[in-house]
């Protein structure tokens, strides 16, 4: 995640029309499912991995966390963040995850949304949040779904018409980075299987709790004509795990 598009002026202000982040957590799709994945916060200390604006952290806090520290490389989004979302027991900090350092057992719950298909090394990852978690801890995490990522270039296969026929999955097997465009950017990500993301998390000792392929919710799809097109392929993979 050493790449950080999203200080960049052009790049940012695309991210900033985008619905979840006008909206928050209202305005993303896998949130109805998400949401009911997540443990009590009551009293607890939260982290949050690559926080964003912050949605996720005031979330926590609002529903009784007792301190949460929400991570992140850009220094845009923590702007973003302690204008929004500064409530009280918050703490945001810049910082690349791959620095990220903690000692063992800190943490009831760790969170992270959309971040960890930009790291590299999701093994290295899934041993510190291991180390991090008290006994009995809860990790929650949403990445884009391996379907969506194995092609590259994240985009439908069209017709000489411009509709839509299919979405392109390839090179599903071969893990690594991948070259795609977001917002008019050149970003690099990182794709991996089901497989490698739940097998790096049993042999950390974590026991599996839920994976979903989240749908749009019924709403959305009223309001949204183009959400229609979500329930064609996954685009995103959430799963909670317990220490």
């Amino acid at each position: 995640m050493q790449q950080n598009k999203y200080d960049n002026t052009s790049f940012f202000k695309q991210y900033e029309k985008m619905l979840r982040s006008q909206k928050g957590l209202e305005g993303a799709g896998e949130w109805p499912a998400l949401k009911k994945m997540l443990p009590d916060f009551s009293g607890k200390d939260v982290l949050d991995l690559g926080c964003g604006f912050g949605w996720h952290c005031r979330y926590a806090i609002e529903n009784g966390a007792k301190s949460v520290i929400g991570i992140d490389l850009s220094e845009k989004m923590l702007e973003k963040a302690r204008e929004i979302n500064a409530l009280e027991g918050i703490h945001y900090e810049r910082k690349a995850l791959e620095e990220v350092d903690y000692p063992a057992d800190k943490f009831d719950i760790i969170l992270s949304s959309l971040t960890f298909h930009y790291i590299e090394s999701f093994d290295t990852l899934a041993q510190n949040i291991y180390k991090w978690l008290k006994p009995n801890g809860h990790f929650v995490f949403s990445v884009e779904h391996p379907v969506f990522t194995a092609q590259g270039n994240q985009d439908w296969a069209y017709n000489e018409n411009g509709e839509k026929l299919h979405w392109p999955v390839d090179n599903y097997f071969i893990e690594g980075k991948r070259n795609t465009t977001f917002l008019g950017e050149d970003v690099v990500k990182y794709h991996r299987t089901l497989t490698t993301y739940l097998n790096s998390l049993l042999r950390q000792g974590f026991k599996i709790k839920e994976v979903i392929e989240p749908e749009p919710s019924e709403e959305m799809l009223k309001e949204f004509s183009e959400m229609k097109d979500e329930l064609r392929r996954p685009m995103m993979l959430l799963i909670s795990v317990e220490k």
